[in-house]
C-alpha cells in the first residue's frame, strides 16, 4: 500500500518528503516561474488543456522555455493522479526558471524546474453551510494591471497573502480586495460573482 503521496519532479515520481529543489532555483529566490492551479472531479480533470494551455502562455510572457512538449505535460497531470489513485483532487502544476546563481539575471539559469503536486480537495475551505461566507473588505489593494501583467499567473503571490492575513485577523472566511480607484476587484485567489436583475456580473479583467 502506497504510505504518502507522490510528486512529479522532472521526470520523476517521489514520495511527498523526498521532492526537494534547489535554495538556488529561481522560482523560490525571486518568484520566477508560472503554474495553473487545476481540480479532479470524480477521475476526470477540469478543462486540463485550457489550463495547459495557459501555463504555457503564461511561461511565453516571461520568455520561461518549458522543458516538456504540452501533450506531455498533459499526460504527466494525469499520470500523477493515477499514481495517487485520487478522483477528486487539487493539482498545482508548476514551472520555475530552474537553478542559477544569487544574481535576478535569469541568464545564469539551465533548464526549468517542473513539478505536479496532488492533493485530496480539504473538506475545510468554506463553511460547512454554502449560502453563508463571512468576509470583509481588505486594505491590501489588488496590484493594478500595469504593475505587474495578470495574463501571467506567476509564483509571487504575496499581494494575495498579505490579504489573506488579514481576513484571518478580522476571523473571517475570506478576503474581497479592490484596486487602486476602490472599486471591487476579485477575491485573494477567485473570481467575485454577482447576481444582479437575474444576470451574473463580475469585474471586467481590465
Amino acid at each position: 500500500m502506497q504510505s504518502e503521496t507522490l510528486v512529479y519532479l522532472n521526470g520523476e515520481f517521489v514520495p511527498k518528503s523526498e521532492a526537494k529543489i534547489s535554495v538556488f532555483d529561481h522560482g523560490l529566490l525571486y518568484g520566477d516561474g508560472v503554474f495553473e492551479g487545476i481540480r479532479a472531479f470524480g477521475g476526470s480533470v477540469f478543462k486540463l488543456k485550457e489550463h495547459v494551455d495557459r501555463l504555457y502562455q503564461s511561461a511565453a510572457c516571461i520568455e520561461l522555455e518549458i522543458p516538456m512538449e504540452r501533450e506531455r505535460m498533459v499526460e504527466t497531470v494525469t499520470e500523477t493522479l493515477r499514481r495517487n489513485n485520487l478522483r477528486d483532487s487539487y493539482i498545482r502544476l508548476v514551472v520555475t526558471r530552474g537553478t542559477g546563481d544569487m544574481s535576478v539575471n535569469p541568464a545564469s539559469c539551465g533548464e526549468g524546474t517542473v513539478f505536479v503536486i496532488t492533493e485530496p480537495v480539504a473538506s475545510s475551505t468554506f463553511p460547512k453551510d454554502p449560502r453563508v461566507l463571512k468576509t470583509v473588505i481588505t486594505s491590501v489593494r489588488r496590484d493594478p494591471v500595469d504593475s505587474t501583467s495578470h495574463e501571467i499567473k506567476s509564483l509571487n503571490y504575496l499581494n494575495s497573502v498579505l490579504a489573506v492575513l488579514e481576513a484571518n485577523r478580522a476571523k473571517v472566511d475570506y478576503p474581497v480586495m479592490l484596486d487602486h480607484r476602490g472599486f471591487v476587484s476579485e477575491g485573494s485567489t477567485m473570481n467575485i460573482f454577482l447576481v444582479k436583475d437575474g444576470t451574473i456580473i463580475t469585474p471586467p479583467s481590465s
